[in-house]
């Protein structure tokens, strides 16, 4: 029996276990603990001129998710490398998202830890998707609701049912996502990180277990040294949010976006504001360097 998959991933290239192969020939087990437990984690990387994007970084954040469900690395960094150049190459795009997963692998349903099976690695790729441009000047709308998830959220779980309840809230809303707030104080969005601006100056919430260290959130602040804009890392709290000058959000995908509506109320002036612009043009120019340079 064939999956019912969408047209223009029939064809696509994946990798499963070993192998490249077509998206509609690739099958996992049904026992498979990725699918029974939502037993594993995942890590998604963009590309930029065929070239994985920190890709150190990202590797080192897929070992730390694995220390955090106990799961042994089932590639070297070396290994990992060599199979993402070669699933970027079997792609027809410059720009990419990768996405790569890592289950727990095969065996009988039991809560505990089977003793000998095989980690299941799947990987695919596809068109870097970006906010439009019109999306970028007009900003976007968010929702804000309390983060009820567990208490690691740092790890990168395949198991993202409350993340994926969490955004099902904003398009009910008609908005681009949620923002989260645990005890009064902010946390993250649904699949992004968030920034604050508040008398000129980028907050952003630390790194904790109750965040998920983005690639993009790093690299938010790098530029903002580089640019000489101001930072700081602290704890921000929901009347900091609220009153804010400027909110962002930040992924591998939606790269950096501005929030101009929060709960229905404009951000500030409701439009993009001046520290946001500024970061926008360094992370363009960022980008550009890199392709340049034909690297990443």
């Amino acid at each position: 029996m064939l999956f019912d998959l969408p047209e223009d991933l029939k064809d696509s290239i994946v990798f499963l276990n070993g192998s490249y192969m077509p998206m509609s020939e690739a099958r996992v087990p049904v026992l498979d603990r990725g699918f029974i437990f939502g037993d594993g984690v995942y890590e998604v990387i963009p590309v930029y001129a065929r070239q994985p994007f920190r890709m150190d970084e990202h590797l080192r954040r897929l070992q730390y998710s694995l220390d955090g469900i106990r799961l042994v690395n089932p590639h070297t960094n070396e290994e990992w490398t060599r199979l993402v150049l070669g699933l970027i190459d079997r792609c027809p795009h410059d720009d990419q998202g990768l996405y790569l997963q890592v289950t727990r692998g095969v065996a009988k349903r039991d809560h505990a830890f089977p003793k000998n099976a095989r980690p299941t690695v799947f990987m695919m790729t596809n068109v870097l998707s970006t906010p439009a441009p019109e999306l970028v000047a007009c900003g976007a709308a968010a929702i804000t609701a309390v983060d009820n998830r567990w208490l690691r959220c740092d790890i990168k779980s395949t198991a993202l049912l409350g993340n994926v309840l969490m955004r099902q809230l904003a398009v009910d809303a008609g908005a681009h996502e949620t923002v989260m707030i645990r005890d009064g104080w902010l946390t993250e969005g649904s699949a992004s990180n968030v920034f604050v601006v508040r008398d000129g100056v980028i907050l952003a919430p630390p790194k904790s277990n109750l965040i998920l260290p983005g690639t993009t959130y790093d690299v938010v602040l790098e530029l903002a040294q580089a640019n000489g804009m101001r930072t700081e890392i602290r704890p921000v709290s929901e009347d900091e949010l609220r009153s804010a000058e400027e909110i962002w959000i930040t992924s591998a995908t939606r790269e950096i976006l501005a929030v101009t509506r929060l709960d229905g109320k404009p951000v500030g002036s409701g439009a993009p504001g001046e520290v946001f612009r500024r970061m926008h043009r360094a992370f363009t120019e960022f980008k550009a360097q890199l392709r340049r340079a034909g690297h990443a």
